[in-house]
Order: C-alpha cells, then structure tokens, then sequence
C-alpha cells in the first residue's frame, strides 16, 4: 500500500491588513501579492496535515526564503540571487498534525519583484518534507516593492528630438520631463514647421523592452503597452499639436539595469506619423519610470 502525501499549508501574518499589489503574468495570470519593503520581516505559521496517514516517515522540514530570477524561455540562465533556511523538524516521523512557526527578519530586499513576458523576478516562500522517494513542497509568492526617492528628487530635464524629410516634412517635439513616476502624465507638444505630405493621424505609443542576456546572446523583447492618437487628418505649418498621456492606466514598472547581470527592462516613447500610402515615420526616446516613496 502506497502512503498518500501529507499536506502542507502556509499562513502569512497580518495578510489582511498588509497592503497588495497586482501583475500580469504570461503564464501565471493575474497575481494579487502582499507587499514587502524596507525593514519587513515576513513571518507565519506552517502546518503539515496527515492526509489520513497514521505515521509519516521523513527525512526533514524546512522553509526556505528565495528570491529568484528566472528566464523563462532558457531555464539554464534561471538562478537564484537570495536564499535563506529555517529547520522545522529534523529527520523523524510525524503522528499527527503538526504545526509551526517561522519568521525570516529584516530580509535583503534587493531588487523590485518584477513578472514580464521573458523573465520573472520573485520572491517566495518554500515548505518542503523530504521523503525517501522524493519531496513534499508548497510555495508561496510574495512581492517586494522599492521606492526610489533619490530619483524622485533629482531635477527633471525635458527631451527635444527633430524628424525631418527633406523638402517634404519638418517637426520637432517636446517632451517636458525625461524621468516618470509610476502614476505620472507624459506632457509636451509637436511643433509642425514644414508638412509637404498628407498626414493621416499621429500617435505615441509605449514600448517596454526586456533584455536578457549577455553579449551576442542578448535577447530582446519588445511589447507595446498602449498607443495614443494625438492627431487625426493633416496638420498645418505652424500648428502646434499638445501631448498628454496618463501613464496610471498603462501597466508599467519601474525602468531597472542590468539586474544580478540577468536583465534589465527599459521603457520607449514611440511617436509615429502616419501618411495617407501608409507610410510610417516614427522616433523613439527612452525615457525612466520610478517608483515613488
């Protein structure tokens, strides 16, 4: 007779109260986590139920912090950049249910838990009993979250860029800051100076880019989060067309470089004309997003 698997549950304290965040995973959809940051400790009670057994032979329990990236298309690059034990029960057998208490204090929160199309960043708990014929394990997700005040405070300088065609079109706009928080309006403007081709609308779209990798390794991926029409019909010379766009509905993170040598995730202001064969005329600026404090 097979013995049937134990099992195991996790509770986190003060989960009700604790404040959650949303993301959007490819492959896990949507996630609702408890937030972590600063100085938290994440601490709660484990219990290992029976499952009807009358005796559990076992080589050990133990609950495990780990914060882990992970490239989802090549799981050899996967690796983890934190990990923490705790002993619960040493080798032995379990009667009855049983139930314990961890706490792991004052954790390292180094980086912002992220989930994207090719990589995810994620913190979580592991509780796992050894068996002679393999493991027993629950894992439980959480999120950490990290304000960046200093960028907050620097100076804000606005981004100018030209597209011209020669003879045919010449415009220049304006974006007035460089650096966004997560909740923040892109504004500006495009000045029209010279229009010598039929325009048939204009939009700005955002871009997020996720780079992993190194080297001649390095892949890419680009995914565009929304797209803005600014214009609609032909502008005249002269015309000055505003730029507004609320960066609260769109789904952003904050801008991160070259994480644990993993990854980084940039984000494009992409500005396009559209001309009535269809033809395209576009120029990208990179811009920062941030998290406030």
């Amino acid at each position: 007779m097979v013995q049937g698997q134990p099992i195991i549950e996790v509770a986190l304290d003060g989960i009700e109260t604790r404040k959650h965040t949303r993301f959007q995973d490819k492959q896990l959809g949507a996630l609702k986590l408890p937030v972590y940051s600063g100085d938290d400790d994440i601490s709660g009670v484990i219990e290992v139920k029976m499952n009807k057994q009358k005796k559990i032979e076992h080589l050990g329990i133990r609950v495990e912090l780990i914060g882990r990236i992970e490239i989802l298309n090549d799981q050899k690059q996967s690796s983890d950049f934190m990990s923490m034990s705790r002993e619960l029960e040493p080798q032995g057998f379990l009667f009855e249910d049983k139930t314990y208490k961890f706490q792991f204090q004052k954790f390292e929160k180094q980086y912002e838990s992220y989930y994207g199309n090719t990589v995810r960043l994620r913190y979580y708990l592991k509780v796992y009993m050894v068996r002679s014929y393999g493991k027993v394990q629950k894992e439980v997700d959480f999120a950490v979250l990290i304000p960046q005040p200093e960028l907050e405070d620097q100076p804000q300088t606005s981004l100018k860029l030209e597209v011209g065609i020669e003879e045919c079109l010449h415009i220049d706009f304006e974006y007035f800051k460089s650096r966004y928080h997560l909740r923040d309006v892109v504004t500006g403007k495009v000045n029209f100076y010279l229009v010598k081709i039929k325009i048939k609308y204009m939009e700005l779209a955002v871009i997020r880019k996720e780079q992993y990798g190194q080297g001649p390794q390095q892949q890419t991926d680009n995914e565009t989060l929304v797209k803005y029409e600014l214009m609609d019909g032909c502008p005249q010379k002269g015309e000055v067309i505003p730029i507004r766009l609320y960066l609260s509905g769109v789904d952003v993170t904050p801008s991160v470089k070259n994480v644990s040598g993993k990854f980084s995730v940039k984000y494009i202001l992409n500005l396009i004309l559209v001309d009535e064969d269809d033809r395209r005329y576009f120029k990208q600026q990179e811009i920062t997003i941030y998290r406030k404090k």
